[in-house]
Order: structure tokens, then C-alpha cells, then sequence
């Protein structure tokens, strides 16, 4: 009888055993059956053909079950995966936490959550780095539209200078009875019977903003005065006299207690650096006068007579 009892004992072990050990054989077994599959996902992967991996993957699941778990994993990475152009991380994080749910003994539980983790920060980052090209494309695009515009703008200003240049009545034998100075343009004209006879690019002084208040201040006058006098040897190879101060000028100086200074002179270039030309308009250099070029001033001298009005306007 006790025999008996031993026997039966026994046998209720063993079939326990096998209810408790047939799962983990089955799942080892499955995994084992399915390494081929595996070993040709992952080649799928590593030739870049991600569509194909998770085509194969996708068989895995279906025919070996018990491996669901490393299947959803590695679709997950895949999905994820920065070298895939159709990378989508909704369905990597998908995979993910069906593995969570599904397989909650499984090896690749932590891992999965650190990856959930992992894809949630990139794919917030994504969408930044998304929204700031979006951004960058439109200063670009705003940025051509400009240029376009610009370019049109330049356009019509060559167009109205050639206009201007057709529609300036350039007499050389006809006196100017007026001198015009813009100090802002950098602009001297000449002018006869209300036309333009012709105009010149100048330099100022070296502190041109404002008008002259007192001698020594670099400053190029603001008012009206008249061409009093020319200096033929002048050290700026030819100068035509301005008369300032006039009597605005001496009021203001004596007001601020100050000399208002004076010689100031529409002149050529400084005697032995004639070779500078027109570059000498890059900068204002005179202590107050206006300078030209030594062949503009020639031509100016022919065109004005002593006592041509000038205005110098701001």
C-alpha cells in the first residue's frame, strides 16, 4: 500500500514538473527554431533594406509566437532607428508597449522602457529641429524676396540715373548762376536758368554732420554765400572761395563765445595726389571744405564766375 502511495506521489511530481517546465521548454525551443529568421532580419538590416526587416519580423511573430517579445524589440528599434528615412516613432513606441503589456516576464522589459524613455525625448527633439528648418525656409525664402526686390530697386535706380544723366542740359559755355551742395548725398550741382548743367560726387569735412559753429571743428557749413574769390596756387591744386562766415554764422560764434573760423574753399585734390581720383569720395577728409577731383575742379572754375550763389543744404 505504501508502495502505492510512493508511486502515485511520483508520478503527480513529474506531471507537475511537465506542466511547469513545458512552457519554457516550448518558448526555448521556439527561440532556438527561429534563429534563422532572426539572423536574416538582421541582415535585412544591416543592407539598409529596413521595409524587408520588418517584413520578415512581422513572419516571426506570426509563426513563432513564443518569440513575440524579441520581435516586438527589434521592430521597436527599427522604427526608431536614425538611418531609416521612414523611421515612425508612434509605431516604435507601439511596439514597445505591446511588449510591456503582453510579455510582462520578458528579458526585454527594462530595456524596453528605457527605450520608450529614449524615443519620447528624440521625437520631441525632432519636432523641434522640424519646426526650426520650417522656420529657417521661410527667412530663406523671405530672404530671396528681398534680394529680388532689391534687385529690381537697383534696377530702377540705374534706369532714373540714366534718365537724369539724358535730361541734364550739360553747356559748357553757358555760365552756372547757382551752386547747389548736399551735404547728405555728397552731392555738388551746378545750375543754370533753373536746368542742371552738371554734377559732382565731393568729400566734406571729417566731422561732416551739422553745421560749422567754430574754427577747428571740421565741419563744412550749412547757409547761403556766394563764390567771392579763386586761388590758382592753392596747395588743392585750384580753389574757389566760399564767403563764410556770413552774418548767421558771426551772430551764432560770438553767442557761444567762439571764432566761427573760415576758408573754407571748393577744391581739387592735395598737390601731389592727384593719381587718387574718384576714391578720394570714399572718405570725408577736409578740415570743412568741399573737395572734388583736380580735373572736376578745372571744369567747375570754367562754369563759375565770382559772385555765383551757393547753397549748402544739410
Amino acid at each position: 500500500m505504501d508502495k502505492k502511495r510512493n508511486r502515485t506521489g511520483a508520478l503527480r511530481s513529474f506531471l507537475f514538473a511537465c506542466v511547469i517546465t513545458a512552457p519554457i521548454l516550448i518558448c526555448a525551443c521556439s527561440h532556438y527554431m527561429a534563429r534563422p529568421s532572426f539572423g536574416e532580419a538582421n541582415e535585412y538590416f544591416s543592407q539598409g533594406n529596413y521595409i524587408a526587416s520588418l517584413s520578415k519580423y512581422e513572419q516571426i511573430m506570426k509563426k513563432y509566437p513564443a518569440a513575440g517579445d524579441r520581435v516586438l524589440f527589434e521592430m521597436g528599434i527599427i522604427y526608431a532607428y536614425p538611418g531609416n528615412e521612414q523611421k515612425d516613432y508612434q509605431k516604435s513606441l507601439e511596439c514597445f508597449q505591446k511588449l510591456l503589456k503582453d510579455y510582462p516576464e520578458s528579458r526585454y522589459r527594462q530595456d524596453s522602457v528605457e527605450m520608450i524613455a529614449h524615443v519620447d525625448n528624440v521625437a520631441i527633439k525632432d519636432k523641434r529641429i522640424i519646426a526650426l528648418q520650417k522656420q529657417i525656409t521661410t527667412l530663406e525664402q523671405e530672404l530671396k524676396s528681398r534680394d529680388n526686390e532689391v534687385a529690381a530697386l537697383r534696377k530702377n535706380i540705374e534706369a532714373l540715373e540714366r534718365e537724369l544723366k539724358n535730361r541734364i542740359s550739360a553747356i559748357p559755355n553757358m555760365p552756372a548762376d547757382r551752386i547747389l551742395i548736399e551735404k547728405r548725398k555728397r552731392r555738388l550741382t551746378l545750375i543754370a536758368r533753373d536746368k542742371v548743367l552738371k554734377m559732382y560726387k565731393i568729400a566734406l569735412g571729417g566731422n561732416p554732420d551739422g553745421p560749422k559753429i567754430r574754427q577747428g571743428d571740421n565741419k563744412t557749413p550749412e547757409g547761403t554765400y556766394i563764390i567771392d574769390s579763386r586761388n590758382r596756387d592753392s596747395r588743392y591744386h585750384l580753389a574757389l572761395h566760399i564767403s563764410y562766415p556770413n552774418d548767421e554764422d558771426r551772430k551764432r560764434a560770438r553767442r557761444l563765445g567762439v571764432s566761427p573760423g573760415g576758408n573754407i574753399m571748393i577744391h581739387g585734390l592735395r598737390n601731389g595726389f592727384s593719381w587718387i581720383g574718384d576714391f578720394h569720395t570714399a572718405n570725408d577728409w577736409t578740415k570743412g571744405c568741399i573737395a572734388v577731383t583736380n580735373e572736376e575742379i578745372e571744369e567747375i572754375a570754367r562754369l563759375v564766375r565770382n559772385g555765383t550763389i551757393v547753397h549748402i543744404l544739410p
